[in-house]
């Protein structure tokens, strides 16, 4: 059965301002942590990589990632496509002065052409571990429709300062009912906190990884319509239209349900740069303990 990784990476880089010549690896041979994703997402059944780049980095994104990742999907089978984010690519006019990008709705809805199977969308920057991966093919070549890996929010904390995180709530069948953001979450000796306020760290947290089908990209497109008539008049210079606040306008509306599926993998992203050090040494261990070869590939 055909299914689909796609990869949001149209800002990849941007984290640190410094483009895709500075993407940091994060092992010995080069490898950045967008190939431990591809890598997993192979390994779990993933057979189609969809890139969302932009245009303007099309050349020294395949010089750097695309055709060495091309390389590697084509030795075992999996098609490579690109799509393109464009800020023009909208349901209305360009509001004057816009630059910045219309958000990960838009992101994802670029690629709508070139999705006709089940998918798992991902941030190109993070690190999300193998059991995520598995654990949504899985639940799509099963049949389920909409599904998002929840990782426990203590395995998502940064050591380096608060982070923004989705709670997830779940009713007694593990349906998503809701996703609470929850601003400048901060490791405690005990646990963590935001504002001052005991946060648990068992909760379950969305970080972008969702699993979906061709179906859904229908109502994310009438959806930005909506949001384009609606929202982006009011903050025409920064409004944004994204995946989680779309997803949880549809479930308060009864016109989606979302299967949480827990994951107990620690999540690794770049938040800081003071980041970078750790990730490595993380990758590192991971490499030690025979979860991944250093010839990355060669296990698939």
């Amino acid at each position: 059965m055909k299914t689909t990784l796609l990869i949001m990476a149209a800002g990849i880089g941007s984290r640190f301002g410094g483009g895709i010549k500075q993407l940091e690896p994060v092992d010995n041979r080069d490898h950045i942590i967008m190939d431990y994703s591809v890598h997993d997402a192979i390994e779990a059944g993933f057979n189609h990589v969809v890139f969302i780049i932009r245009k303007d980095i099309e050349k020294e994104f395949k010089e750097v990632i695309g055709d060495r990742i091309e390389k590697v999907c084509q030795e075992n089978h999996v098609n490579v496509e690109y799509v393109f984010q464009d800020i023009n690519d909208i349901p209305g006019e360009l509001p004057e002065g816009r630059t910045k990008p219309w958000g990960t709705g838009q992101a994802v809805l670029a690629a709508k052409k070139v999705i006709d199977s089940p998918f798992i969308v991902i941030n190109a920057d993070d690190y999300y571990g193998k059991e995520g991966f598995k654990a949504v093919h899985e639940y799509l070549v099963n049949g389920g429709k909409s599904c998002m890996a929840g990782f426990v929010l203590k395995n998502t904390l940064s050591d380096n300062g608060g982070v923004t995180r989705g709670i997830c709530k779940m009713d007694a069948q593990n349906n998503l009912t809701e996703v609470v953001e929850t601003k400048n979450i901060i490791k405690t000796s005990d646990g963590a906190e935001a504002d001052g306020i005991k946060i648990d760290t068992e909760s379950l947290v969305s970080m972008n990884m969702w699993g979906l089908t061709p179906a859904f990209l229908e109502t994310l497109e009438e959806g930005f319509k909506v949001f384009f008539k609606e929202e982006v008049p009011e903050n025409p210079m920064k409004a944004e239209y994204l995946i989680p606040i779309f997803i949880g306008q549809l479930l308060d509306q009864g016109k989606m349900s979302v299967k949480v599926l827990k994951s107990n993998d620690t999540w690794y992203g770049m938040t800081y740069k003071e980041d970078v050090a750790a990730v490595k040494e993380s990758f590192s261990e991971m490499l030690k303990d025979g979860l991944y070869r250093e010839d990355l590939y060669s296990d698939l």
